[in-house]
């Protein structure tokens, strides 16, 4: 049995912007016997194999996974503990808010909202299946989940202590870009100029990681050297280019590291090559 309640609301953001924001809930499936509350790990795991279900349905129709956001998870999480702890199943809360207020009150920039609950008796290792199941089965919830413009999201699990239901929060929006950008690099050696030097070169590409909406795109990359474990020198702090040549000598050893940053300003991991001519 899959009741489909579902809402829409229209909020005004600071900004004064108008955004569409959807919820929806759906209750449980076919019933299972309660079972053991699940241990911190194995909530954990359920979280993650529910981001899985639900990029498996999105990537199935044709579109970009949606983003994990910590600050999603926890207000997902958060949201399903006190419904867990408090007794009730509602997209309001016993004080009055509801995600919307929530994302807001947590200064998290947004344009567009949903928020989709559901609740099961299921065991740790099958009720982020049936919870998928019961989304996907409504067709409120299923435009939330496979819609185009989402870009994070954020699952969370928590167990009613007295009854051993298993409620499941989703929060997803669409907000700026915050995943960091992604480098490789490649190191290259000339032939000895003199009998002490020769011509080294590093080369990098890189790349913004695609999101459904709103991928800010790569802007430009820092490039930074030391040599025999000493400090770090910048090279460049915002280039475009995508190599540097040096001379480097006989007895020391190189190290060059690039990071990419995209437009949005995220900045991506430390990509390093080292050169050896000890």
């Amino acid at each position: 049995m899959f009741p489909t309640a579902s809402a829409l609301l229209r909020r005004c953001l600071a900004t004064g912007v108008l955004a569409m924001v959807a919820i929806a809930a759906v209750a449980p499936g076919p019933a299972a016997a309660v079972t053991a509350a699940p241990t911190a790990a194995q909530i954990s795991s359920a979280e993650q194999a529910e981001l899985n279900l639900l990029n498996k349905d999105r990537t199935s129709a044709g579109l970009v996974p949606v983003r994990a956001d910590p600050r999603l998870m926890a207000i997902a999480r958060a949201r399903s503990t006190d419904m867990a702890t408090k007794g009730y199943f509602s997209h309001v809360q016993p004080d009055g808010q509801n995600v919307f207020d929530i994302l807001t009150a947590e200064g998290i920039t947004w344009y567009n909202a949903g928020e989709i609950i559901a609740w099961n008796n299921y065991s740790a290792d099958l009720t982020a299946a049936i919870a998928n199941s019961q989304w996907m089965g409504s067709p409120g919830h299923h435009a939330i989940i496979v819609s185009t413009d989402f870009n994070y999201v954020g699952v969370g699990l928590a167990v009613d202590p007295a009854t051993g239901k298993k409620l499941w929060t989703a929060v997803f929006i669409k907000g700026p870009d915050r995943t960091a950008a992604v480098a490789s690099s490649s190191k290259a050696l000339g032939a000895w100029t003199t009998t002490s030097t020769r011509t080294a070169r590093v080369s990098w590409s890189g790349y913004d990681p695609k999101l459904q909406v709103l991928t800010a795109g790569l802007k430009s990359f820092s490039i930074q050297v030391r040599t025999d474990g000493g400090a770090w020198r910048t090279v460049s702090s915002s280039t475009t280019g995508t190599s540097w040549s040096f001379r480097a000598w006989r007895g020391h050893r190189y190290e060059v590291r690039v990071s990419p940053i995209d437009k949005a300003g995220n900045r991506g991991s430390w990509v390093s090559q080292v050169l050896d001519l000890r």
